[in-house]
């Protein structure tokens, strides 16, 4: 467990940056054999590119770095449990473990009634990944909090 906490922590780093450019509070990074082969950082908003979530930009970090083939045996870590969006590409690339701080409502791929992260229909994804959750929730939902009070000071 120790070792969650540790690369929740540099999700807690990559998430804050995230939150300091309007982006939801998100950071996520891939790991192999304990070594990081990808990182994202939050930035649908700032982008205003909707693909920008810090999963999918982990993947993209770690297949830019030249580590495709190793994606298959990576470990994710992320603040927020991935979005449906997100967990497509999980399972499309076969990322057997994801480590997340706190859920999300009506659009996890996880806990919500969309279960990309636990089905078996699609028989090209292989099994399932093994799921742990709530690795450093509070922090997670401490920034989620001030992301939510920065919204309605805008609104």
């Amino acid at each position: 467990m120790e070792t969650h906490q540790k690369y929740m922590h540099k999700c807690l780093q990559l998430a804050k940056k995230a939150l300091t450019k309007g982006n939801p509070p998100v950071g996520a990074i891939l790991v192999v054999k304990n070594k990081i082969i990808g990182e994202g950082i939050e930035a649908g908003k700032s982008s205003g590119d909707l693909t920008n979530h810090a999963e999918i930009l982990s993947i993209r970090n770690a297949i830019k770095n030249g580590h495709l083939k190793e994606l298959h045996k990576a470990i994710m870590y992320t603040t927020h449990e991935p979005c449906i969006m997100c967990s497509y590409l999980i399972r499309h690339h076969r990322i057997p473990h994801i480590i997340f701080g706190t859920s999300i409502d009506y659009i996890g791929g996880y806990t919500s009634k969309f279960k990309i992260l636990n089905t078996i229909e699609v028989p090209k994804w292989g099994n399932k990944p093994k799921i742990t959750e709530g690795v450093c929730k509070s922090k997670c939902e401490e920034l989620t909090e001030e992301f939510h009070q920065l919204l309605n000071k805008l609104n």
